[in-house]
C-alpha cells in the first residue's frame, strides 16, 4: 500500500497503515509471531477487564494507543491534522456499511456475523483516532462530551411535547 500524503512536508511511513483494531497491516503478510500480542506495551493488558470502572479502561485504552504509535516512532505523524483527517477517513468507512441499506436493514446490521464485526471494526477504528486526536491536543473526551450535552440540554429543554421540528445541527 503506498503512503498518502497528508501535508505538503511529510507522508505517512507504510507502517501507518495498521489497522488499530485487528494489528493487521493493508498489503503486508503477518510474520509467524502472534498477532494478538504484538506491539502491545509491556503492563497494560491485551484485554481490559470488564470490571474496571468505564473511566480507567478508556484512560488505559488511550495509554496504550499513544504507547503503540510511540513505539513505532509515529509521533511525528499524528498532528492534529493528520488525525483529523484519519478519523474522517474511518467515519467514512463506517458510513459505506450502511449506504444503500434500507432503514430496517440499517437496524438490523448488527443480527449478522459479518456486518456485526465490520461495523465494531469501523467503530473501533474511529474511536481509536478520536483518542488519539483527543490525547495530542490536551482535550478530555470525557469532560468535552460531559459539557456539549450540558449545553445541548440548555439549548434544546424539555417541553413536553414532541418536536420533530428542530435539530442539534440548527
Amino acid at each position: 500500500m503506498n503512503a498518502v500524503p497528508m501535508d505538503d512536508s511529510q507522508d505517512f511511513p507504510a507502517d501507518c497503515s495498521e489497522d488499530f483494531t485487528t494489528g493487521s497491516r493493508a498489503g503486508r503478510h503477518e510474520s509467524s509471531r502472534d498477532a494478538s500480542s504484538e506491539g502491545v506495551p509491556q503492563g497494560l493488558p491485551q484485554g481490559l477487564p470488564h470490571g474496571l470502572p468505564q473511566v480507567e479502561r478508556l484512560h488505559l485504552l488511550q495509554r496504550r494507543l499513544a504507547e503503540f504509535a510511540a513505539a513505532r516512532g509515529w509521533g511525528p505523524y499524528h498532528t492534529p491534522k493528520n488525525l483529523a483527517v484519519a478519523l474522517s477517513v474511518e467515519a467514512s468507512e463506517l458510513v459505506e456499511i450502511f449506504q444503500w441499506l434500507t432503514p430496517e436493514q440499517s437496524a438490523a446490521v448488527m443480527e449478522k456475523p459479518e456486518t456485526a464485526h465490520k461495523v465494531a471494526d469501523e467503530v473501533a477504528d474511529v474511536l481509536a483516532y478520536l483518542l488519539q486526536f483527543c490525547e495530542v491536543l490536551g482535550v478530555d473526551v470525557l469532560d468535552a462530551l460531559a459539557a456539549k450535552i450540558e449545553r445541548n440540554e440548555l439549548r434544546f429543554p424539555v417541553t413536553g411535547t414532541s418536536t420533530t421540528d428542530r435539530h442539534s445541527s440548527e
